[in-house]
């Protein structure tokens, strides 16, 4: 299946090489054009000029971008130039309401489309061992599962259109909690004077552990958080989360305290850091508690 990659961010960059080592890859489109010349360069595959040339050679798209109006922008610029029976699959994060309208849209020109947003961070989005979540026609899902087992390990179709995106929700909620608890609990472990390093050791293997404990919290201890997830992209899938809650009449206070912890952080200008960050603001209520004012850990 001659398959297109649109979108090479952190995400997306690994995941289109993992197509090609499985040698599913065709071409690249990205917005900004020399990281797709780049990385075609590098696989030795096509830089599109646009992603209506990208389609005209593909059988499958597989779009992997930051925003809902992003995902509709290029399904507009795809629809046209894709042929009846094309299979595209978006592993962005955006609303179910979304991925309902991209499927729509393309089901009008005979053209499948499934949502199939992605867990794993940047570490599995590299070594292909992804949690990948399906919405769409089963018939859509099972065509689909070569490229998906190319990227990630966990593949799982949970319904409908829009029945990926809610699931990712349901995910995205979930890491809201556990890095806000991760935060406050290793700032506490500091406080009381604990070696961290001994901390995470210990506890990795203990009932509170868990992948954001093992791998995120090394970054608290060394005060430095390169990106893995960012916190602005973190805000707006809770922001995403929130809406989807109060269709239903439902505010949840995990993603409502998230949300304003993340703003605070990318008003300070680490809006593009990994979410661990927030440690940053669980040890400054130790800081300041001991009259210290401000936080203790990583240099601006």
């Amino acid at each position: 299946m001659r398959t297109g990659f649109i979108g090479l961010g952190a995400m997306g960059t690994h995941m289109a090489r993992n197509l090609h080592r499985a040698g599913f890859l065709q071409g690249v489109w990205n917005r900004t054009a020399r990281k797709a010349q780049a990385l075609a360069a590098e696989l030795g595959c096509r830089a599109a000029a646009t992603p209506a040339a990208l389609a005209a050679q593909c059988d499958a798209i597989v779009i992997c971008v930051a925003a809902d109006g992003d995902v509709l922008q290029v399904v507009a610029a795809l629809s046209g130039a894709l042929a009846a029976g094309t299979l595209v699959i978006d592993c962005s994060t955006v609303s179910a309401a979304t991925a309902r309208t991209a499927s729509a849209q393309l089901a009008a020109r005979r053209i499948d489309f499934l949502d199939c947003p992605v867990s794993g961070g940047v570490e599995g989005a590299r070594d292909a061992t992804l949690a990948i979540m399906a919405g769409g026609e089963t018939d859509a899902f099972e065509r689909a599962r070569p490229l998906l087992a190319a990227l990630g390990k966990t593949l799982t179709h949970f319904g409908p259109s829009g029945s990926g995106q809610a699931a990712k929700a349901t995910n995205q909620i979930m890491c809201a909690g556990i890095i806000e608890a991760v935060a406050e609990a290793m700032a506490f472990a500091q406080a009381h004077g604990l070696p961290l390093e001994k901390i995470v050791d210990t506890l990795s293997k203990g009932a509170g552990s868990s992948w954001y404990f093992v791998h995120r919290a090394p970054n608290m201890v060394r005060g430095s958080f390169p990106a893995g997830f960012r916190v602005r992209l973190h805000s707006k899938d809770l922001q995403i989360c929130r809406q989807m809650a109060a269709r239903l009449g439902v505010t949840l206070p995990v993603v409502e305290r998230m949300i304003v912890e993340y703003a605070e952080l990318i008003a300070r200008g680490y809006g593009d850091e990994d979410i661990s960050a927030d440690f940053r603001l669980k040890e400054e209520l130790f800081a300041r508690a001991r009259g210290g004012g401000g936080a203790t850990s990583g240099a601006d």
